[in-house]
């Protein structure tokens, strides 16, 4: 659609505002179904009609097209027309492609097309429902709690069945406390729904779904079929064991059959970076690690910079939000430096993510360093990647292939890429992908690249987990446009053919 005159500015964001209205309760309604709608690679359900207007245009500024409600709105309302079975559809995607080559087909003809393979499908769900049980309740076990409960849909997915913590002195007051831990965060704001408390049967009722509190000193001793939790998923979000022997113990309850840890996995425990590695799940995996938020943010990139580029060596430093810890005074601490003042100073120590890297990534075994600087902000950290690649390049030619990445390979809920030259860290906030790629401060003096990569390190990494989380379970639904690759095949031959698009041949 044409770009209004400044006359019709106005009366163009209110009918684009309309529709925006309207697109909310026909999102809501797919969800239901267990339709979940996107707009390149960002969910839309449960978002306001400004969140909706906002999502349409970080898309048109991206991805440098004029696709607005005026294109989507017309092909939700085919969605919503259709006999669909559980999906999730990028209406962003399917836009843009219909606006670039429809084909000669009508719109509705189109959408029928790109849905064939969920259209009037008598089987639509190949799953069952997976009961998830999160054992610990700190900054990461309440984000990965409030996932949970956002993504039930239609009861048909991960459903929140517990949290485990050691035994308070007070069990009442102890729900009552985590109740509100869970309804108003400073960082993240308040819980998106309601939370009842029943204190007669330990349990947090939180938009419809019943969470019962268990008080355990041992992961062992727990009888969650006592509780009606059967074949549970334990997220271990304590780091209190980070090997197999210790978080085998989880096992040993009756009831539980999956663990998943929310931190780096050592001596043998397998680590997975959705997006990149998670193809190595299977279904005999009973222990997994879902990585750091720091290995989280960089492997994605790396992984797109070696497929184009082949990095030769690099050095990966990452300004890092301080975390719950260090001391908020000087006081002793285990490990060197840590027990200085978290919110006076920078503190500089060491991070395990570049040793993570040459397992995810085998290629790159030993050509990393890395370290850290904990600095006085409480969340969104940043890495620096200084790589050496194979070939000179230029800052247009790596920032290019980065947002096109970042739009249309199987890493789109890893990379985003941003355009603004006046984002700070509080703007990240609440982002939901791995990693975020700051154009304008990319460096490129002939073979060496620098990257400023933001990351939102308590929930852009909870949801990371959450993708993790999603395969272990078996939790797996239709693409929409479909994909047809894995997620190392898209990367390469996007790769590729950027690399043939450059050289001209």
């Amino acid at each position: 659609m044409a770009r209004p005159g400044l006359d019709g500015v106005f009366a163009d964001w209110k009918e684009r505002e309309a529709l925006a209205e309207a697109m909310i309760p026909m999102i809501g309604g797919l969800y239901r179904r267990n339709i979940v709608i996107y707009i390149h690679g960002v969910p839309l359900f449960n978002q306001s009609v400004i969140d909706l207007m906002k999502a349409h245009r970080a898309v048109r500024q991206i991805e440098h097209n004029e696709m607005s409600e005026f294109e989507t709105h017309p092909i939700l309302e085919i969605l919503c027309s259709l006999d669909l079975s559980p999906a999730h559809i990028d209406i962003g995607k399917v836009t843009s492609k219909y606006m670039s080559d429809d084909e000669g087909l009508s719109i509705g003809d189109y959408v029928k097309r790109e849905c064939r393979e969920i259209l009037d499908n008598p089987n639509p769900v190949i799953h069952e429902p997976v009961d998830v049980v999160v054992y610990g309740f700190g900054r990461i076990g309440r984000l990965v709690m409030r996932l949970l409960v956002e993504k039930t849909g239609g009861g048909h997915n991960l459903l929140p069945k517990a949290v485990v913590l050691r035994p308070p002195k007070d069990p009442a007051k102890d729900l009552v406390n985590r109740a509100s831990l869970l309804r108003r965060d400073s960082i993240h704001g308040t819980f998106n729904g309601t939370i009842r408390v029943d204190v007669e049967n330990h349990v947090l009722i939180c938009n419809g779904n019943a969470i019962r509190f268990i008080y355990a000193s041992d992961p062992s001793t727990i009888d969650y079929t006592s509780y009606g939790i059967n074949n549970a998923l334990i997220i271990d979000s304590t780091g209190a064991w980070r090997d197999r022997e210790g978080l085998a113990q989880h096992l040993q309850s009756k009831g539980a059959a999956k663990v998943l840890l929310t931190t780096t996995g050592k001596s043998g425990v397998k680590n997975i970076v959705s997006g990149v590695n998670s193809d190595q799940i299977v279904d005999d995996d009973t222990i997994i690690a879902a990585s750091s938020c720091t290995t989280n943010a960089i492997v994605p990139v790396l992984k797109a910079m070696n497929d184009r580029f082949g990095i030769v060596r690099g050095h990966m430093e990452t300004v890092h939000a301080y975390t719950d810890d260090q001391n908020l005074h000087d006081n002793t601490h285990s490990k060197e430096r840590r027990g200085r003042s978290a919110p006076l100073n920078m503190v500089l120590t060491e991070s395990n993510a570049t040793s993570a890297v040459g397992e995810l990534l085998p290629e790159l075994a030993g050509k990393l360093t890395g370290n850290s600087i904990r600095v006085p902000v409480p969340n969104v950290s940043m890495a620096i990647l200084n790589l050496t690649i194979e070939n000179e390049t230029t800052v247009e030619e790596v920032n290019e292939y980065l947002r096109d990445i970042s739009l249309n390979s199987a890493m789109q809920r890893q990379i985003e890429y941003t355009i603004s030259n006046e984002v700070v860290s509080t703007d990240f906030i609440g982002n939901r992908h791995a990693g975020i790629i700051d154009s304008h401060a990319t460096i490129v003096q002939g073979a060496q690249v620098i990257l400023y990569v933001w990351y939102d390190n308590e929930f852009g990494y909870s949801c990371q987990v959450m993708r993790v989380m999603q395969k272990m379970a078996g939790v797996e639904y239709p693409n929409v446009p479909v994909m047809p690759f894995t997620e190392s095949q898209s990367v390469e031959l996007k790769a590729t053919s950027l690399k043939t698009a450059v050289s001209g041949s």
